[in-house]
C-alpha cells in the first residue's frame, strides 16, 4: 500500500504532522478523523509534485442518476454493498467519479455505513442524498431509496435541460444579432463614411447617428468586451455575499416573464426534493433544511428556514408558507390538505408533478413569445443601418436626377 505524507491539527488546536501508511487518501482521512485529529494536507509520499489534470473533473448529474438507478437494480438483487460498489466503480468511465466510488467502497470496507462514506464526497453527493441513505439503511430499504433517488435526479435533469433546450435559441439569436451589427458598425460603415466625405454630400440625423457610433465603436471596442467580463464578474462576486444572493434573486423573481417561470421552477424543486425526503422517512424539519439549501434560490431559501423555525414553535406548515409571500395560493392549500390526511408526501409529488409540466409550457410559450420579437429587433437593427447608409445616396440621386 503506498504511504501518504499528512498534516493537521488535533483536539488541542497543535498542528501534527507524520506519515501513514493507508490505501487511499480517503481511508487515511477517515483514520485521523477517528483519532480526532483534522486533517489539513495529505500527499502520496514520492508524488507530491504531479503534473495537473487536463480535462473536467465534474461529475454530471446524469452520471449519478445512472449510478443510482443501476444501484437500486445490483441491490433489489440480493448483490452484497461492496461488490455492488466495486462493479459501479469499475464500469464508470469517469475517472473522478470512478475515483470517489472506490473511496466509497474502501470506506464501508472499513466498517463505515453508506451514509458515512458517502459524506467524505460533499460535492458529489449532497445532504438530501445522505441523509436519504442514512434512512435507508436504518429502515432496511436501501433499494427504495436508491429507485427514489434516481427518479428524483432523472426529473431534475429533465427540468434542467427543459428550461437549457429553451434558453438556447433566444441567447444564439441574439449572439448572432450583436456579432453582425459589430460587424456592419466596425467594418461596412466606414467604407461608406468615407465616401460621403470624397462626395461632400448633406448627411441626414439618422446617418450622421449611425456614423457616429460606428466611429465608437472602432475607438472602444475594448469597451463592451472589458464591460461584459467587469458585469460578468460583478454578478459572480455579488453572488457570494448572502445579501448580494437575496437581492438579485429577489430582483429575477420580481421580472416579467422570466419572474413567474423562475418561481415555478423555485416551487417544483421544493415540493419534489421534500416529497421525496418525507417518503424516505427524513423528519420534516431535517427535510426543510435540506430543501432550503439545495432550493437554488436565496429567497425560497430563506422563506424555507422561517417556516422551519415556526414548526419548531409548534405551528402548522400552511401558515408560515402563506405569510412568507414565496409560494401560490394553490400549493399551500394543497400543503395544508397533505398535512390535515397525513399525506404530505403524496401531495408534495402531486404537486411536483404539476409545476414540473407547467414549467415545459411556460418554457415553450416564453419561445414562442420571444422568437418573433428577437427576430424583429433583428431586423430592425440590421435593416435601419442600411437604410441609414442608403439616404445620402438617394439624396444625390434625387438632386443629380432634378
Amino acid at each position: 500500500m503506498p504511504v501518504f505524507t499528512f498534516s493537521g491539527k488535533n483536539a488541542s488546536g497543535e498542528k501534527i504532522t507524520g506519515e501513514r501508511v493507508a490505501a487511499n487518501k480517503q481511508v487515511l482521512a477517515a483514520q485521523l478523523r477517528r483519532e480526532r485529529v483534522t486533517p489539513g494536507s495529505i500527499r502520496e509520499k514520492g508524488k507530491e509534485f504531479s503534473l495537473p489534470m487536463f480535462g473536467s473533473a465534474k461529475v454530471k448529474t446524469k452520471d449519478i442518476a445512472i449510478f443510482f438507478r443501476q444501484f437500486s437494480v445490483m441491490i433489489d438483487a440480493g448483490l452484497p454493498l461492496v461488490q455492488c460498489l466495486e462493479i459501479l466503480a469499475a464500469n464508470q468511465e469517469n475517472p473522478t467519479f470512478q475515483k470517489t466510488l472506490t473511496g466509497v467502497r474502501t470506506t464501508v470496507e472499513g466498517g463505515a455505513t453508506l451514509a458515512n462514506a458517502m459524506r467524505q464526497y460533499p460535492n458529489i453527493f449532497d445532504d438530501l442524498t445522505t441523509n436519504m441513505m442514512e434512512a435507508g439503511e436504518t429502515g432496511g430499504i436501501l433499494d427504495i431509496i436508491l429507485q427514489r433517488l434516481a427518479q428524483y435526479v432523472e426529473k431534475a435533469v429533465k427540468l434542467r435541460s427543459a428550461v437549457k433546450s429553451a434558453l438556447i435559441y433566444p441567447v444564439a439569436i441574439v449572439s448572432i444579432a450583436v456579432l453582425i451589427v459589430g460587424a456592419l458598425l466596425k467594418w461596412v460603415v466606414p467604407i461608406f463614411a468615407n465616401l460621403f466625405v470624397g462626395l461632400g454630400v448633406d448627411l441626414p440625423l439618422p446617418t450622421r447617428m449611425v456614423i457616429g457610433l460606428s466611429a465608437f465603436v472602432g475607438h472602444f471596442w475594448w469597451f463592451f468586451i472589458l464591460g461584459s467580463v467587469a458585469l460578468f464578474y460583478g454578478i459572480k462576486q455579488i453572488r457570494k455575499h448572502p445579501k448580494g444572493r437575496y437581492y438579485l434573486d429577489h430582483i429575477l423573481l420580481k421580472m416579467p416573464a422570466v419572474g413567474p417561470l423562475l418561481r415555478k421552477i423555485a416551487v417544483a424543486r421544493f415540493t419534489r426534493t421534500l416529497g421525496t425526503l418525507i417518503t424516505s422517512g427524513v423528519p420534516i424539519l431535517e427535510g426543510l433544511a435540506i430543501t432550503a439549501k439545495t432550493s437554488g434560490n436565496a429567497v425560497l431559501e430563506e422563506a424555507l428556514l422561517k417556516v422551519r423555525k415556526a414548526i419548531e414553535e409548534g405551528r402548522t406548515i400552511v401558515d408560515p408558507l402563506k405569510e412568507s409571500g414565496v409560494f401560490p395560493n394553490m400549493v399551500t392549500q394543497m400543503i395544508g390538505v397533505g398535512e390535515a390526511t397525513g399525506a404530505m408526501d403524496n401531495m408534495l409529488q402531486k404537486i411536483g408533478d404539476f409545476y414540473e409540466d407547467e414549467v415545459d409550457a411556460a418554457t415553450r410559450d416564453m419561445l414562442a413569445m420571444l422568437e418573433p420579437l428577437i427576430i424583429g429587433l433583428l431586423g430592425i437593427s440590421v435593416g435601419g443601418i442600411v437604410v441609414s447608409l442608403y439616404l445620402p445616396l438617394f439624396s444625390m440621386i434625387a438632386k443629380l436626377s432634378g
